[in-house]
């Protein structure tokens, strides 16, 4: 069982104070949170593209390798990069340099966005939405499997024996596939035996269970051992000393983050109400002191498969030493308490 972090960098201003804190000072802290979560034992920082205002990480590979050479174990990986509007060479280029920077411990999570301020950007239609990441993503694993590439298509030219460099450090640089639990996406990355991440966020992370079974069974069906399949979780959460203060410290942020988002698709109003159902033991929101945290991940892990978890923290902008200190309580606290327990709940089921 695997245990992490994911961010995209937020920098919405401060709910208590109105202080909206800068883009640079906000990469610069979290390469410090990369750092101590490399520190107390955590296997996995995701750092997710984003390119608006409210986002600090439009380049993740860049902030990543800004903490690699300061780091040790960590795996580092996007989450997600948004292949469909990314050029899949510089992409594969800049995570193999990350590779080499932090020897071997690079990975990319491809996904094709639920925020869609990239397509214009760099000119692309969102008329061809899916066409794209289809594309993108057959060029990006070729890249993988091979050091000279031939390939053809419809939306970036073609190139002919050409060789790609640099290569990564790992033989072949992992690809994750990112999912918000579209059936298309999950059946996909089955039959291409990449790992599956799945963005729960909402509702009951149980709901999940019957897409890690349909992704197993493409796998299987494509000729994949689907007993070695990761297959990974990026949820929302906080962690504290107590639970009371993880609540008051987390709420108020996370609720001006989801009203935001929720005028600009149509949601419903998120209060206090949605936030402590969601809270309960198969609501799909880590926040609590270390033992209701840790119960909630072994219960992911038992009920929907989850074999890697990434806590999603700050969800919008908290001051840099909370964050910091449920970092440290996941990795010292939280993350023995679940090994301990999946190891032995394995053993028994073995």
């Amino acid at each position: 069982m695997e245990i992490g972090i994911s961010t995209f960098v937020e920098t919405n201003p401060d709910v208590n104070t109105g202080e909206l804190i800068s883009h640079a000072q906000r990469i610069r802290d979290v390469v410090e949170e990369i750092v101590l979560a490399d520190q107390v034992g955590l296997d996995v920082y995701g750092v997710g593209e984003h390119h608006r205002s409210d986002y600090a990480a439009s380049s993740p590979a860049v902030i990543l390798a800004a903490a690699a050479s300061q780091t040790k174990n960590i795996r580092l990986t996007s989450a997600v990069t948004v292949l469909s509007s990314d050029d899949p060479v510089r992409v594969f280029q800049d995570f193999a340099t990350l590779d080499g920077i932090s020897n071997g411990r690079a990975e990319i999570m491809a996904g094709r966005g639920s925020f869609i301020e990239s397509f214009p950007l760099f000119g692309y239609e969102l008329s061809d939405y899916d066409e794209l990441f289809d594309e993108k993503l057959d060029l990006l694993l070729k890249l993988t499997e091979s050091e000279k590439v031939t390939w053809s298509g419809k939306h970036r030219p073609s190139f002919n024996n050409l060789g790609i460099y640099p290569r990564p450090v790992q033989e072949k640089l992992p690809v994750w596939i990112g999912s918000g639990g579209n059936q298309e996406s999950v059946v996909r990355a089955g039959l291409l035996g990449l790992p599956l991440v799945l963005a729960i966020i909402g509702g009951r992370p149980k709901q999940f269970a019957p897409l890690v079974e349909l992704y197993k069974k493409a796998a299987a069906h494509a000729g994949h051992d689907a007993s070695k399949l990761t297959v990974a979780s990026h949820s929302h959460g906080f962690i504290a000393d107590t639970t009371d203060e993880a609540v008051e410290k987390f709420f108020r942020p996370a609720q001006a983050v989801m009203n935001q988002l929720g005028r600009e698709r149509g949601w419903g109003h998120y209060g206090r109400e949605t936030f402590d159902a969601a809270r309960s033991l198969e609501g799909a929101l880590y926040v609590g002191d270390v033992q209701t945290v840790a119960e909630k991940i072994i219960y992911l892990r038992k009920e929907v498969g989850i074999t890697r978890f990434m806590l999603h923290t700050p969800l919008g902008t908290q001051p840099h030493d909370e964050v910091m200190h449920a970092i440290e309580l996941l990795g010292k606290e939280v993350a023995p308490i679940v090994r301990k327990e999946i190891a032995r709940w394995e053993a028994e089921n073995a």
